[in-house]
């Protein structure tokens, strides 16, 4: 499982910096660049969750050890 969620983590990663090469900053609500903002608000959320995950589990793991 935390093989998967590192996974996800690089695809995630990978995603802002690919989205992030389509946003226009002189128009950046617009057309692709819209497109390409809501791809990084949303590889940013699920990098957020998987942090959020991989802490949680941690706890979890100590929580339980003792």
């Amino acid at each position: 499982m935390k093989i998967f969620i590192y996974l996800l983590l690089f695809l995630a990663a990978a995603l802002i910096v690919y989205n992030f090469t389509f946003v226009d900053f002189n128009n950046a609500f617009s057309g692709d660049s819209a497109t390409a903002l809501i791809g990084i608000l949303a590889s940013s959320c699920v990098v957020v969750l998987m942090i959020i995950l991989l802490m949680s589990r941690a706890i979890s793991e100590k929580v339980n050890k003792e």
